[in-house]
C-alpha cells in the first residue's frame, strides 16, 4: 500500500475535491436530520457562521447567529479536517488510482458507518479511516517500522502487526492445496485445518463481522515476498463464515499473477461485481444462513 513515487497534481486536485464533497455532504445531512426535529429554531449559515464553523478555536463565544445553529453542526469532525489538511500538503499521493477508490468510495458510501478491514498500511489508510467516519477501520500491516511510523503521525488509526508465513514462490503449490476438502469446508479461519487460513491474526479480527475488506498487502512483487495467497483465502473464508448477510471484498494489484488466480479461485468469478483498473470488487454472501451455497457460483 505504501509508494514511493510521486503522481500527478491532477489526481491529488481530483482527491481533495472527493473529501471535500464528503465534508459538504456530512454537514448537510447533519443540518437536514436536525432540522426535521428542529423546524422553527434552525437558520440558515451566514458566511461569518461558516467561518466560525472552521475556526481553530471551539472556545470562542458563539453569536446570535451560531446561537440558533443546532449542536450537531458545531464543526466538521477533527479526523475529517487532519485528512483534509494531510492529503492537501502532502507530495505523496494513495497507490489507488482515482477511478480504483471510487469503486470502494461508493461502497463505504452506502455501508458507512461499518466494519473495514484492511490489509496493508499506507498512505491511503488515512483516507479509508475517514471515509468510513464514525465506523470501525482497522489495518493489519506486517512491516513493525512502518507501523511505528504511521502511529507517529496518525494516532487515531488503529493497526495491528501481523506476520505471514507465505511466499510468492510457493504460490502454485497453495493454489492446489486450496483444491482440498478442508479448504473449501466453511468455517472460522481461525481453527481451519487449511494451510492457506491465516490463524495468527489478532483475536479481534476474528471477532468482529466485517462489512468490507480490502486486500492491499503484504508485499508480494517478488518470489520471496509473503504474498497475499493467504490474505485473499482468509477474506474469502471469513465472508462465507459470517451467519448472515454479505460482505463486499476488494483485492487491489489483479495485474499480477497471484492477486489474479486467487483472486478469481477463492472469492470466485461469480461473486465478482466489478474490476477497475488493478482493483477487483467482489461481493460474497454468507454460506451459514442454510442456502446450502457452493463454494463458488457457476458461472451462466
Amino acid at each position: 500500500m505504501r509508494t514511493k513515487t510521486h503522481q500527478s497534481f491532477n489526481i491529488k486536485f481530483l482527491l481533495f475535491g472527493v473529501f471535500l464533497a464528503f465534508v459538504l455532504l456530512f454537514l448537510l445531512r447533519s443540518n437536514l436530520s436536525d432540522s426535521k426535529e428542529n423546524k422553527n429554531k434552525t437558520t440558515l449559515l451566514s458566511p461569518k457562521s461558516l467561518n466560525q464553523l472552521m475556526s481553530k478555536d471551539s472556545s470562542t463565544e458563539p453569536t446570535n447567529d451560531t446561537k440558533n445553529c443546532p449542536q450537531t453542526c458545531n464543526k466538521i469532525p477533527r479526523s475529517l479536517a487532519q485528512t483534509l489538511i494531510h492529503y492537501t500538503t502532502s507530495t505523496i499521493t494513495p497507490q489507488q488510482t482515482l477511478k480504483e477508490i471510487s469503486v470502494s468510495a461508493r461502497v463505504l458510501e452506502n455501508k458507512s458507518p461499518c466494519n473495514f478491514l484492511v490489509f496493508g498500511l499506507g498512505h491511503d489508510s488515512l483516507m479509508w479511516s475517514a471515509l468510513n467516519h464514525g465506523g470501525r477501520t482497522v489495518f493489519l500491516e506486517e512491516d513493525e517500522a512502518w507501523i511505528e511510523q504511521i502511529r507517529r503521525r496518525f494516532p487515531m488509526l488503529e493497526s495491528y502487526h501481523v506476520t505471514y508465513d507465505s511466499k510468492v514462490n510457493e504460490a502454485d503449490n497453495l493454489m492446489d492445496v486450496g483444491n482440498g476438502p478442508e479448504c473449501t469446508a466453511i468455517g472460522d479461519p481461525k481453527i481451519s485445518m487449511c494451510q492457506l487460513a491465516l490463524k495468527g491474526l489478532p483475536g479481534l479480527v476474528y471477532e468482529v463481522k466485517w462489512d468490507l475488506i480490502m486486500v492491499d498487502a503484504p508485499t508480494g512483487y517478488y518470489e520471496e515476498a509473503p504474498g497475499r495467497m493467504t490474505a485473499i483465502y482468509t477474506a474469502g473464508m471469513m465472508a462465507r463464515n459470517r451467519e448472515e448477510g454479505e460482505t463486499d471484498v476488494f483485492v487491489h494489484d489483479v495485474n499480477r499473477l497471484v492477486e489474479d488466480k486467487f483472486s478469481k479461485a477463492f472469492l470466485c468469478e461469480g461473486y465478482m461485481k466489478k474490476q477497475e483498473g488493478r482493483l477487483r470488487h467482489f461481493t460474497i454472501p454468507s454460506h451459514r444462513d442454510g442456502s446450502e451455497r457452493p463454494f463458488c457460483p457457476s458461472l451462466e
